[in-house]
């Protein structure tokens, strides 16, 4: 793209644009082949999601009211858009131990070659070498850090749901029209605490996921970034893919394809989080290391781990 910087009028913007922090994560990105990590990431989550979702539904439907589990089913069908018509929660509820305990154990397998997948892809960004390590010992490692992971993220949800409930019920209770500004003051409300809860969670899976250990500032806006956009990215693509999986040309693929669409956009996300976190400082270094002394990479950054 070095002809783009001698033409009149765009030629320095262009400049400016390269020399940016987005632009050489961007780079770094392109370097290591990130639409290939972006769809193994997106293959693993794939499998991984429906046990997943299946012991989810299976625990709460066990122990929830019909109002709310249908509660429950709407607020999967706002995190994980497309699916919400494929899943009855009610007949869970009959076989809540026979399902919860298969999905369970398929669950424990999946999810820890999920996590082993998805820590390589983010070390791949990172361009550090595979660890030599026990591969009993790896894969305990891995399950410990699934269990915090999902720790993390039933947190989020409850936090996500907590905020959801009480913009309902304050609109209520003073009587606030649904269509009034104070019905969207609420609403931004409520999405700058779903951001926070995703900022929580994508602070564990920048750092313990792939045991590096970035500056804070890096960090933190990549963090911000990403939870902003895996926000708006539910608001903008919902719509579209249960549209998709909707349509009877589809047949029984519509629902695959929305899902596949949309993890592949959050994998793609939270690579380009992990490439602003792994960019130095310094653009004129091609293995973007950081050079500069406000942005010195602690000891696990530095050897990979």
């Amino acid at each position: 793209m070095d002809w783009l910087k001698k033409l009149p009028g765009v030629g320095p913007w262009v400049v400016r644009l390269m020399a940016t922090h987005a632009w050489r994560s961007y780079e770094r990105l392109d370097r290591v082949k990130w639409t290939r990590l972006a769809a193994a990431m997106t293959f693993v989550s794939f499998v991984a999601l429906f046990p997943l979702l299946t012991v989810a539904a299976a625990i709460a439907a066990a122990t929830l009211s019909e109002s709310q589990q249908q509660e429950l089913q709407n607020k999967i069908a706002d995190q994980v858009p497309g699916i919400s018509d494929q899943l009855d929660v009610h007949s869970l509820v009959q076989n809540a131990g026979t399902v919860g305990s298969i999905a369970g154990a398929l669950l424990l397998l999946t999810g820890i070659g999920w996590v082993g997948q998805m820590r390589d892809c983010l070390r791949a960004v990172w361009e550090c070498p595979d660890k030599d390590q026990n591969p009993v010992l790896a894969k305990a490692k891995d399950a410990g850090v699934l269990v915090g992971l999902g720790g993390a993220v039933l947190l989020t949800i409850a936090i996500s749901t907590l905020a959801s409930a009480l913009v309902g019920w304050i609109t209520d209770e003073l009587g606030i029209d649904k269509a009034g500004w104070g019905s969207v003051l609420l609403r931004v409300a409520a999405f700058s605490v779903a951001v926070l809860a995703d900022f929580l969670v994508l602070l564990y899976v920048l750092t313990l996921l792939p045991g590096v250990e970035p500056t804070r500032r890096r960090l933190v806006v990549a963090a911000l970034i990403g939870a902003v956009g895996f926000e708006l990215l539910k608001l903008l693509l919902s719509g579209y893919m249960q549209g998709v999986a909707a349509k009877s040309m589809y047949g029984a693929f519509g629902v695959p394809i929305a899902l596949l669409l949309w993890i592949n956009f959050t994998s793609k996300l939270v690579l380009f989080c992990a490439a602003w976190t792994a960019t130095g400082s310094a653009p004129d270094n091609p293995r973007d290391i950081d050079v500069s002394d406000d942005v010195v990479p602690g000891p696990a950054a530095a050897s990979g781990g």
